[in-house]
């Protein structure tokens, strides 16, 4: 009799739980950029190792969306100001060495690629690249990036489907080491996910 009612009590706090995530918007809409590899990507996937929690959702940097104007806070933008996700923040890895890069080429089309765990209905996707010259030895700041994003891909509302790439042109007159964030803002909650990738030109 005690073993059927610690079930039953089991049971519903697990009900209990789903409905607050669920009421809360936590369940609502997630992904994150594979291409070119993200941060939290290179987590999930054990290329980075000693991620903490978001090595198992990577899909989850969520934060205020309206960036540059608002949006996380400046040392902030690679975890969307979510502390579980620090990590994500800082110019090193976990063990001290330097994010792995994907190679591309300014002046040059790029096809981007989101995953999604759950859609979302959909504003726009915007992508930000760091300056020449930034500071790579702090956490990504406003200061560090051009503000006009080199690619919008307006999306009206829509909900994208579980894989959705596109392509744009990569600003030319870049070298080296850079970070593009790229920012996917959600038509119908107050929140955008945030990825940040870095690259070598």
């Amino acid at each position: 009799m005690r073993t059927r009612t610690k079930m039953y009590a089991a049971a519903v706090g697990l009900a209990t739980t789903g409905a607050l995530v669920l009421s809360s918007g936590g369940a609502s809409g997630h992904g994150y950029t594979d291409l070119p590899v993200s941060r939290q990507k290179l987590c999930q996937n054990g290329a980075v190792a000693n991620c903490g929690s978001i090595q198992w959702e990577p899909q989850s940097v969520e934060g205020p969306k309206g960036f540059p104007a608002s949006g996380p806070a400046d040392g902030q933008l690679c975890s969307a100001n979510n502390t579980r996700f620090a990590q994500l923040d800082s110019p090193k890895t976990p063990s001290g060495g330097a994010w792995p890069t994907t190679q591309v080429s300014g002046g040059q089309n790029y096809t981007f690629r989101w995953q999604f765990t759950a859609m979302h209905a959909t504003t726009d996707f915007k992508y930000y690249v760091t300056k020449a010259g930034w500071n790579q030895n702090h956490n990504l700041s406003r200061s560090d990036l051009n503000l006009t994003p080199f690619l919008t891909v307006p999306y009206n509302g829509q909900r994208p489907p579980a894989t959705l790439s596109h392509s744009g042109r990569l600003p030319s007159g870049l070298s080296g080491h850079h970070v593009i964030l790229a920012v996917w803002t959600v038509n119908d909650t107050g929140n955008a996910f945030y990825a940040c990738s870095d690259v070598t030109f």
